[in-house]
């Protein structure tokens, strides 16, 4: 791998260049509490010491709602919407949310591609960003919080700039044509980099490991803990809204008024609704209010073979932005301290 430096008297003159590639998103502090990633005019704007944003990384790739083809009632045809994709750079993207995106892929670019994901995928630009843990980030029991590919360029915090890892072609082209704003890394900036992993991995309020925490809770499904948090739960979708793999869609045909014509259109679902599992006849899969909160845990925590992660990369957004103050890592703690209480 490609190793540079660039000091912080270079950086936002870099960052201003990134505009060049496509247009710019990064992450923006709008209130005292929130961060948003936005399109950025003055790059001064940019937030580099932020932990999360209000919608994750995925929204870029997919969508909150997007038109799939228009429908020709008459003629009985169909068009789809295959308009060209603009290229653009994301800056900011930390290592959690980075596997979370080649998690999406392992979804939406098998044996079956998503034609509409793909070529957002593949206009997109992906820079990385260190981070602190706070309190609800728990993405080193989860193997999340170093990545090693899937980005094109990663910036590392040093106390005079960063420390940049070259992870794709497209990573070396950028450099390669800014080349005036980068230097050789030297030794201590090694150590700067080496202080800050270990300060970072000293940082997480968690320790240990989640490897069988799916077969746990396959276990412990009439455990106590699931009608007691369940019955604080809204139902309102924040979790699975803020969650960087949660995946799952609606699609629609909409008439318009001349019922001529019209159009499909996918919008984001989410398994915390009643109307997720609902089918024909009126018959739902998970009916009550405790079966959807519990296939959530299941459903995150389940295992990803390819990536040898489960489809939660401990971020903390769920926990962070649950109106009901429900822990998402404090009850698979908990469900692990009572199995091991029954079967240590």
């Amino acid at each position: 791998m490609r190793y540079l430096k660039i000091g912080k008297d270079k950086t936002y003159e870099f960052l201003e260049k990134l505009k060049k590639y496509g247009k710019l998103y990064a992450p923006v502090k709008i209130s005292d509490k929130f961060y948003a990633r936005k399109e950025i005019e003055d790059v001064r704007e940019i937030a580099f010491d932020y932990q999360r944003t209000l919608l994750p990384l995925k929204k870029y790739f997919l969508p909150t709602c997007e038109k799939m083809f228009d429908i020709d009632i008459e003629k009985n045809e169909y068009g789809e919407n295959l308009e060209k994709i603009e290229p653009f750079v994301i800056f900011g993207a930390h290592a959690c949310e980075i596997v979370g995106l080649r998690i999406l892929d392992g979804v939406y670019l098998n044996v079956y591609p998503d034609i509409y994901y793909a070529r957002r995928r593949k206009a997109g630009i992906i820079i990385g960003l260190s981070c602190l843990p706070d309190e609800h980030c728990f993405c080193n029991l989860r193997r999340t919080d170093f990545v090693d590919i899937g980005f094109d360029l990663f910036f590392h915090e040093l106390p005079d700039g960063y420390l940049i890892r070259v992870g794709s072609q497209r990573g070396h082209e950028i450099v390669d044509e800014n080349i005036d704003l980068f230097k050789s890394v030297e030794q201590k900036d090694i150590d700067a980099f080496r202080e800050f992993e270990e300060r970072r991995q000293k940082s997480f309020k968690y320790q240990g490991s989640f490897d069988n925490i799916r077969y746990i809770l396959e276990l412990t499904a009439n455990d106590k803990l699931w009608d007691e948090e369940s019955e604080k739960c809204l139902g309102c979708g924040n979790c699975t809204m803020t969650c960087p793999t949660c995946r799952c869609y609606d699609v629609q045909d909409i008439p318009r008024i001349n019922l001529k014509s019209g159009e499909r259109i996918r919008f984001w679902d989410s398994c915390q609704f009643r109307s997720h599992g609902l089918v024909a006849g009126g018959h739902n899969f998970r009916e009550t209010k405790k079966d959807r909160f519990f296939n959530r845990y299941v459903c995150k925590n389940s295992y990803f073979y390819p990536l040898g992660t489960s489809y939660c990369v401990g971020c903390g957004n769920c926990t962070y932005f649950c109106p009901a103050n429900i822990d998402f890592q404090k009850n698979l703690d908990k469900i692990r301290s009572n199995y091991e209480v029954i079967h240590g």
